[in-house]
C-alpha cells in the first residue's frame, strides 16, 4: 500500500539536514539537555507536524522550542508555550486532553494540523531569513495537500508573513502590505483560507500578559467559527 503524502513530507521533514546550524543546534541540545529532563532521550532532529489530514484549521507556529519539541518529537508538545495552545484547543474542541507532554500519551488533534515555518529548533528562538526560505518548500507542500482548509492562524508575525509569502509568491495575492499583523485579526483573502493573527504563545507574552489564556481561546473560538460556517 502507497504511503501517504502528507506521511512522506513528514518523514522528509524528519530526515532534512539542509541548514547546517540548525542540524548542529538540535543535536547539541539533544547532548546537553536541560537538567529537568536528563533522563530524556531526546528527539534531536527536525520536528515533523501533527494533526488531521482532513483539517479544516491550519495552524503555523514560529519553530519547534530546544527542550519543548526538540525535545518531545512533537510540535508544542512538552513546554509552556503547548501548555497554552493545547488548552485552548482543548477548550474549542480542536484537542482530546488539555495539554501535551509526550508523543504517545495519548493525544488526538481533530480538525487541525499544527505545523511551524521552521522545523529545527534555532538558537535563541531566531531562525536566519536563509532558514526562513530554506525551510519554506515544506509549509508550501503542507498548504497543497491540505485540501479542506478553511482556516490559518498565524501564532505570530514571523509565521504570519512567512504564510503572506506564499500567498504572494503563487500570485494569490500582489502584496504582504495590506495585512497588517495583529491579535485575533482576520482576513478575507479570495482564493485562500481566512487568515488569522494571534500572538504567539511563548513564555514572553503569557508571562507579561501580553497573551492571556483567554486571549487565545478567542481566536480558537474564531478559527472553530469560521470552521462550521
Amino acid at each position: 500500500m502507497p504511503k501517504d503524502p502528507l506521511q512522506i513530507l513528514a518523514d522528509e521533514v524528519v530526515a532534512c539536514t539542509a541548514c547546517s546550524r540548525l542540524t548542529a543546534h538540535c543535536r547539541n541540545m539533544a547532548d546537553v539537555k536541560r537538567r529537568a529532563y536528563r533522563e530524556w532521550e531526546y528527539w534531536g532532529k527536525p520536528v515533523p507536524p501533527f494533526g488531521d489530514p482532513a483539517a479544516r484549521l491550519f495552524i503555523i507556529g514560529l519553530a519547534p522550542a530546544a527542550h519543548g519539541g526538540n525535545r518531545t518529537g512533537r510540535m508544542f508538545t512538552g513546554d509552556r508555550s503547548g501548555d497554552f495552545l493545547y488548552r485552548a484547543l482543548y477548550e474549542t474542541g480542536f484537542a482530546s486532553q488539555p495539554e501535551s507532554q509526550a508523543r504517545g500519551d495519548g493525544l488526538k488533534v481533530t480538525d487541525a494540523y499544527i505545523t511551524a515555518a521552521v522545523r529545527c529548533a534555532p538558537p535563541d528562538n531566531k531562525p536566519t531569513p536563509e532558514e526562513f526560505r530554506t525551510c519554506r518548500h515544506y509549509l508550501e507542500r503542507e498548504l497543497a495537500l491540505l485540501k479542506n482548509l478553511k482556516c490559518v492562524v498565524a501564532l505570530g508575525k514571523l509565521a504570519f508573513d512567512t504564510y503572506l509569502g506564499i500567498l504572494r509568491d503563487g500570485g494569490i495575492i500582489r502584496s504582504r502590505a495590506p495585512y497588517k499583523f495583529g491579535h485575533n485579526v482576520q482576513y478575507e483573502i479570495p482564493g485562500a483560507a481566512i487568515l488569522v493573527g494571534s500572538y504567539h504563545p511563548s513564555q514572553q507574552n503569557t508571562s507579561t500578559g501580553k497573551l492571556t489564556a483567554g486571549m487565545l481561546r478567542d481566536v480558537f473560538e474564531r478559527a472553530r467559527s469560521i470552521c462550521s460556517s
